[in-house]
C-alpha cells in the first residue's frame, strides 16, 4: 500500500510542453542548433536511460515474487520557458495556501461549512474526513505541508487542475531520478541548458519537516513511515529517504509507550518527533482510526493530541483529494484570499447538489464521471464510450447516491492526433518560509493510452523550466536528525540486512559449486567410465539438499527462479532483501545486481534443446544440460563479489554492517560443512577421490592455496584442515566463527551453540577423521553436528534480535489507484 493516489490524466491537448498531446521538444533555446539530438540520439539515449534505472534499482509496483516492474522514462526531456513557468508557479503557491485554508477550517472553526460556501455533506461523508483528528494542529503554521497537483493543457494550451494530491504525495523521488539520469544519458544537451535545479525543494521539505516538530525536540528526529514493499512506489519511498537522511520504518518498527512515539531500535527504543508517512491516514492507527490496520502504529492518534508528534501530512488531509472541491475553489479563493483563482479546473459538477444533479443526467453522453471516494475497482466513468443501456444504469447508480458523485468536462479529446494521447504533469510543493516552495518544473507521464497510469505502460518524463540566469547557491539547509549517524537500526532493518548477506552467499555458494559441475561434465559426461565421470556424478548429487530435491536439470538450478536450491532463487530473494533496506546501502549496490539479471533473463530466452536433469545420462554427447551455462555462472559470480566489494568497502561498521556480515558468515559456514559432507564421507576410490578433492577445493576458492601449501599428494585431511580448521583463509568454518564472535559480539542466545562448534573444531583430527575402511563415520558424525549447531545458533540469533510482525497487506495502489480513471 501506499500512499497518495496519482491520479493523473490529461486527455489529449494540443501542444506545448507537458500538454496532453506531447510535441516534439523546442531546441531553440539551445546556443547551437545544431546540437539538438536527432532521433538516432534520443533512441541510443533511451536505450542507456533504461539500462541506468535498471542499474540503479528503480522499479514501480508492489514486491511480488516475479519482481517489481520497470519504472519507465523516456530522456527526451519537457521544457517550459521561464515566464509560462513563473506564472504556473505563482498559481501553485496560491493554490496550496487555498488548499491550506480550507483545511484547516475544515477540521477547526468549519465556517465555509457553515456559510454553505462548502458543502457539508461533500466534507463530512467523504472518507479522508476523519473526526478521530478534529482540532488538532500542526506547529509551524500550515497544516497543509506537502501538496501535489495534476495538470493537464486544455483544447486552448492552457494549464488546468484536473486533481490535488494531498493524502502523501509520491513522485518526489521519481522525478529526481528522473533528472540524474536525463542529465547523464544526455550530458551534452543537458550541460549546455541554463534550467532551475530541483535541490532547492528538497531543502526546503527538510526544513518544513523540522518546523512542524514539537516545541520539546530541540533535535528532531524524523523518520518516513512506509508500508514496505508491498508499496507500489516503494522505491520512491526509500529514495526519498535516503535523499532526506531519514529512517525508513514500518509500523512494526514503531511503538507508543507513555504517550511518545518510539523507534525500535536493537535493544533500546529512540523518540520519534516527526513522522513523513506514505501511509494512508485509515491505516496509520489501528485503535482510532481502521481497526484491524497492520500497516500503522497502535496509539498514534493519542499521542497526536498529546502533542508529542506531528505526522506530515497531517491525517484526515486526503480530504481534500474529494474531487467535488474543484467545483467550490474559485469561490473558496475570493472569500478566503480575496482573490480569483489563478489555475482552474475544467467545469466540475458535484452531483450532491440537485441542480448539479439534473445537469449531470442530461449530459452523460458528454462528461466524465468521477467517484467522490478512489476505491479498488472504482475509477473514472467516460460517458461518452457508454452505451444508452450502460448510461441508464450508471444514471441509476447516481441517482441512488448523487453525494459519491462528480462529473467533469473533457477539457480536450484528440483522437486522431500522431503520438501519445495522453499527457500530465504533476507539481509539487512543500510549506516554506510562511508560503509554500515549488518544485521546479515535477513529473511528466505520457501515455498512449486515454488513461495516463504507471501501471498500463505510461512514460516519464523530466521537465526543464528554462532560465535566463545562473541558479542562485542555496544557503545550507540544517540537516534533520543530528541523532542518526549514532543511532541503531529497528530489527527488521536488522534482520533484512542478515538475510541479505546470506542469500548473496548462498547464490555464490551454489554458484561456485555448479561452474565446477559445468566444467567437470564438459570434461567427462561423454565417458561415464572414467573417474572424473564417476566423481562428476557425487558432485551432481549433491546440488540439492534431501528436503528440497527436486530433480532439477542444471538449467533449471541455474535459471529457474521456482527451483528451491537455484542460483536464480537465492538473488530473487537477495534483490528483495536489499529493496527493503535500499536507505542503508550504497546506490552502487544495485548496479550489479541489475547486470546479474539481465544476464540471466538473457540467458532464459534462449531456445536450449533439453536437458536431462541430474540422473546423468553421462553418455549424453550433445552438451544440452550445460550450454551456455558456463558464462552466466561466471558473470553472477563477478556481480556477487561486486556486491560483495561495495559492502565492505562502502558502509559504515555499524550494527546494520554486522549483520549483514554475520549472515554472508553464517552461510558460508553452513555450506562448506554441507558440501564437505555431501561429497568427502563416502570413501572412493583413489583416482575418484582425487577428482573429488581438487573439485571440492575449487568450488570453495581455495584451490590455489591449497596446491602451493600441500604436496601434490595432498587428499582428504589437507581438505579438512584448509575448509574447516585454517582460521587464516576467509573460506573456512574457522574463519566465519572468527567474524561472527566480532560481529554479534556477546549474543547469549547463538553463543554456547557456536562455542560448540569451536569445540568440535578444536576436536577434529582430519587425519584421524579421514582414516579407516569404507565410510567415513566420525567426519560425517563431526560435520552433522556442526551443521546442526550453526543451523540452531542462526535460528537463536533470529528469534533474539528480529521482530517478526504479521504479513503487510498490499492495498490500493498510491500512484495509480485513480490512474485507472480517465481525467477530462
Amino acid at each position: 500500500m501506499g500512499t497518495d493516489a496519482s491520479g493523473v490524466v490529461g486527455t489529449g491537448a494540443s501542444g506545448g510542453a507537458g500538454g496532453g498531446a506531447v510535441s516534439a521538444p523546442d531546441w531553440s533555446w539551445l546556443p547551437d542548433p545544431d546540437d539538438a539530438p536527432d532521433r538516432a540520439r534520443l533512441a541510443r539515449a533511451r536505450d542507456e536511460a533504461e539500462r541506468l534505472l535498471a542499474d540503479h534499482g528503480v522499479t514501480y509496483g508492489a514486491d511480488r515474487p516475479e519482481g517489481a516492474g520497470p519504472w519507465r522514462l523516456d530522456p527526451e526531456p519537457v521544457t517550459i520557458d521561464e515566464a509560462e513557468w513563473s506564472a504556473l508557479d505563482a498559481a501553485l503557491v496560491q493554490r496550496a495556501e487555498l488548499l491550506d485554508a480550507v483545511l484547516a477550517d475544515v477540521y477547526g472553526a468549519r465556517r465555509l461549512l457553515a456559510d454553505s460556501l462548502l458543502p457539508p455533506t461533500a466534507v463530512v461523508s467523504h472518507g479522508g474526513f476523519l473526526r478521530a483528528v478534529d482540532g488538532l494542529r500542526l506547529p509551524g503554521g500550515r497544516e497543509l505541508v506537502l501538496t501535489a497537483t495534476d495538470l493537464v493543457r486544455d483544447g486552448r494550451g492552457a494549464w488546468t487542475a484536473v486533481a490535488d494530491r494531498t493524502q502523501a504525495p509520491s513522485g518526489a523521488g521519481y522525478a529526481m531520478e528522473g533528472r540524474r539520469v536525463v542529465a547523464q544519458v544526455l550530458a551534452d544537451v543537458y550541460r549546455q541548458a541554463s534550467i532551475q535545479r530541483l535541490g532547492p525543494f528538497f531543502r526546503a521539505m527538510r526544513t518544513a519537516l523540522r518546523d512542524v516538530a514539537p516545541p520539546h525536540a530541540e533535535q528532531p528526529r524524523v523518520v518516513l513511515l512506509t508500508a514496505g514493499p508491498a508499496s507500489e512506489t516503494a522505491f520512491d519511498q526509500a529514495y526519498l529517504a535516503s535523499m532526506l537522511g531519514l529512517p525508513l520504518v514500518e509500523g512494526s518498527d514503531l511503538v507508543v509507550r507513555d504517550g511518545r512515539l518510539w523507534m525500535r531500535s536493537l535493544g533500546e527504543l529512540e523518540a520519534v518527533d516527526v513522522v513523513l508517512r506514505r501511509v494512508d491516514a485509515q491505516w496509520c492507527d489501528p485503535l482510532d482510526l481502521r481497526t484491524g490496520s497492520r500497516l500503522g502504529v497502535p496509539g498514534l492518534v493519542r499521542t497526536l493530541r498529546a502533542g508529542n508528534v506531528s505526522v506530515v501530512n497531517p491525517l484526515g488531509a486526503s480530504v481534500l483529494e474529494n474531487p467535488a472541491l474543484l467545483a467550490y475553489l474559485p469561490r473558496l479563493a475570493r472569500t478566503v484570499l480575496d482573490a480569483d483563482l489563478l489555475l482552474p479546473s475544467p467545469p466540475t459538477w458535484w452531483c450532491g447538489d440537485p441542480s448539479s444533479l439534473q445537469h449531470v443526467l442530461g449530459r452523460l453522453g458528454d462528461l466524465a464521471l468521477l467517484p467522490s471516494e478512489r476505491r479498488a475497482g472504482t475509477g473514472l466513468v467516460a460517458g461518452w464510450e457508454l452505451d444508452a443501456a450502460q448510461r441508464d444504469e450508471l444514471a441509476r447508480r447516481i441517482a441512488a447516491e448523487p453525494w459519491l458523485w462528480t462529473a467533469q468536462e473533457p477539457s480536450h479529446r484528440d483522437e486522431t492526433h500522431d503520438g501519445p494521447r495522453a499527457a500530465m504533469l504533476r507539481t509539487f510543493a512543500v510549506a516554506h518560509r510562511g508560503s509554500y516552495a515549488v518544485m521546479a518544473g515535477g513529473l511528466a507521464r505520457v501515455s498512449d493510452e486515454p488513461v495516463v497510469s504507471s501501471s498500463s505502460g505510461a512514460v516519464a518524463k523530466d521537465v526543464w523550466v528554462l532560465s535566463s540566469q545562473e541558479a542562485p547557491d542555496e544557503a545550507a539547509e540544517p540537516v534533520l536528525g543530528g541523532r542518526r549517524a549514532g543511532s541503531g537500526i529497528s530489527p527488521r532493518t536488522a534482520e533484512n540486512l542478515w538475510w541479505m548477506g546470506r542469500y548473496a552467499e548462498r547464490a555464490e555458494g551454489a554458484a561456485r559449486v555448479l561452474r565446477v559441475v559445468v566444467d567437470r561434465w564438459d570434461d567427462f559426461h561423454a565417458r561415464p567410465r572414467t573417474a572424473g565421470a564417476r566423481a562428476l556424478a557425487v558432485l551432481v548429487s549433491g546440488l540439492e539438499p534431501d528436503d528440497e530435491r527436486t530433480g532439477a536439470s542444471l538449467r533449471e538450478l541455474v535459471l529457474d527462479a521456482r527451483t528451491p536450491a537455484s542460483v536464480a532463487a537465492s538473488l530473487r530473494r537477495l534483490s528483495s532483501a536489499a529493496a527493503a533496506v535500499r536507505d542503508q546501502l550504497s546506490s552502487d549496490t544495485f548496479g550489479p545486481l541489475a547486470r546479474i539479471d539481465r544476464v540471466l533473463r538473457s540467458e532464459r530466452a534462449r531456445r536450449r534443446p533439453a536437458a536431462d536433469g541430474l540422473e546423468l545420462r553421462l553418455a549424453d554427447e550433445d552438451g544440452a544440460a550445460t550450454a551456455g551455462l558456463r558464462p552466466v555462472l561466471d558473470e553472477v559470480l563477478e556481480g556477487l563479489l561486486a556486491v560483495a566489494g561495495i559492502a565492505s568497502e562502502g558502509l559504515v561498521r555499524d550494527i546494520g554492517w554486522r549483520f549483514l556480515d554475520a549472515g554472508r558468515r553464517v552461510e558460508r559456514a553452513q555450506h562448506v560443512v554441507e558440501h564437505l559432507r555431501a561429497t568427502l564421507v563416502e570413501r572412493r576410490a583413489a583416482a575418484v577421490e582425487s577428482q573429488l578433492v581438487d573439485s571440492v577445493v575449487l568450488a570453495h576458492d581455495s584451490s590455489i592455496t591449497f596446491r602451493r601449501r600441500y604436496a601434490s599428494t595432498a587428499s582428504v585431511p589437507e581438505v579438512l584442515d584448509l575448509l574447516l580448521l585454517d582460521p587464516t583463509n576467509p573460506r573456512s568454518v574457522a574463519f566465519s566463527l572468527d567474524r561472527l564472535a566480532d560481529d554479534l559480539g556477546p549474543t547469549p542466545a547463538a553463543a554456547h551453540l557456536l562455542g560448540g562448534v569451536a569445540d568440535l573444531l578444536a576436536e577434529l583430527d582430519p587425519v584421524a577423521a579421514s582414516a579407516g575402511e569404507g565410510r567415513r563415520e566420525r567426519l560425517d558424525e563431526t560435520l552433522d553436528s556442526i551443521g546442526w549447531r550453526l543451523r540452531q545458533a542462526a535460528d537463536e540469533i533470529e528469534r533474539a534480535a528480529f521482530v517478526r510482525p504479521g504479513p503487510s497487506r498490499a492495498l490500493e495502489d498510491p500512484w495509480d489507484a485513480a490512474d485507472e480513471q480517465e481525467r477530462p
